[in-house]
């Protein structure tokens, strides 16, 4: 299985131009937009229902979107869809695995159904199954693995065939902390081997892992874009943490830089239970200008840090939702079930 050469999309693996996706009177999909850089990872973010499902399954070609256009690693989705399914991998938010085989037999499967030889389907059957730590169960029924290991089995099902692109949709959903952590590794391999990869997830801690942009998307919209640390600068900027040697200093600390006024300082407040004055900054020029007067003042400090927004903050801030500490799926899926 080749990859295919996307060099003439302008060093985009993905490219989708105003998709629209109705489910009767539901707007699943409302123009949206987004490039996936070749040889990254995009992260895809939305409270529940947002479309983030639906944005998968228009792009791997398992529902045909009502309006606009999508080019993935090359081909277009809506007149080259049997290509397409080629070089893509996707792993949904719950393990689809054909429980009366064998890991191995799934695995081989798919590989021969992608057109690999025997020999390459069983190479890479046992290098996946290793690679997920599955080779002890390899010979045993699908239908006697533990649910995160049939989990493993799905992720590594996508990744037999080198995609150029994968489609992981929640992946980790349900996994301990250890399996999650070889998912992340092995997301990371294929990224340095060349895969693109679309990863939707509502857990914070695995986007900022694993993506270097990300999108947002609420409602069937897009409503923020960017690198992880653009996003976090556009909602809160840095935030400048002075701790005084003398905990009892902190009154007079923000007292000192109300009344010294610096140019482009905002208000400065006193946390009194981690003992820190923080001040919001936007430059490095602001930074030393506090620092600088709270020592001519003769406070003594203790410690000085700056600090961004958390991706929770980031997207309680664009979306008005805390992000859910599990990973239901969209409630736009129940209706595509229904349009099927």
């Amino acid at each position: 299985m080749t990859r295919k050469d996307t060099s003439g999309s302008g060093g985009n693996a993905v490219e989708v131009r105003g998709l629209v996706k109705h489910f009767g009177e539901t707007k699943a999909l409302d123009g949206v937009d987004l490039d996936v850089r070749e040889g990254t990872v995009l992260g895809v973010l939305g409270p529940n229902g947002a479309g983030k499902t639906t944005l998968v399954r228009a792009l791997s070609t398992l529902i045909r979107p009502d309006a606009g256009s999508a080019r993935v690693a090359g081909y277009d989705v809506l007149t080259q869809p049997r290509q397409l399914r080629r070089v893509i991998g996707l792993t949904g938010q719950y393990a689809s695995v054909d429980e009366k085989l064998s890991g191995f037999e799934n695995l081989y499967m798919i590989g021969r159904l992608l057109d690999l030889s025997r020999k390459d389907s069983r190479r890479r059957a046992d290098a996946m199954l290793e690679r997920f730590s599955l080779t002890e169960a390899a010979k045993r029924p699908a239908m006697t693995y533990s649910g995160g290991m049939r989990r493993r089995l799905d992720l590594a099902a996508s990744m037999i065939g080198q995609p150029a692109v994968l489609y992981l949709d929640e992946p980790t959903t349900g996994l301990d902390p250890r399996t999650r952590n070889e998912v992340w590794e092995e997301v990371q391999r294929m990224v340095t081997e060349g895969t693109t990869v679309l990863l939707t997830t509502q857990y914070m801690e695995e986007a900022e892992q694993l993506a270097q942009e990300l999108t947002v998307i609420d409602r069937g919209r897009v409503i923020a874009g960017g690198r992880v640390d653009e996003l976090k600068a556009r909602v809160g900027g840095r935030t400048l943490q002075v701790r005084p040697a003398d905990r009892g200093e902190l009154p007079r600390m923000v007292g000192a830089l109300a009344q010294a006024g610096l140019d482009g300082v905002a208000g400065a407040t006193a946390d009194q239970a981690e003992g820190v004055v923080n001040v919001p900054i936007v430059s490095d020029e602001q930074l030393t200008a506090v620092v600088g007067l709270l020592g001519a003042r003769g406070f003594a400090l203790s410690g000085v840090s700056t600090h961004l927004p958390s991706l929770d903050e980031v997207f309680l801030a664009v979306t008005g939702q805390k992000a859910s500490v599990s990973a239901p799926a969209d409630a736009t899926e129940a209706l595509e079930e229904v349009a099927a």
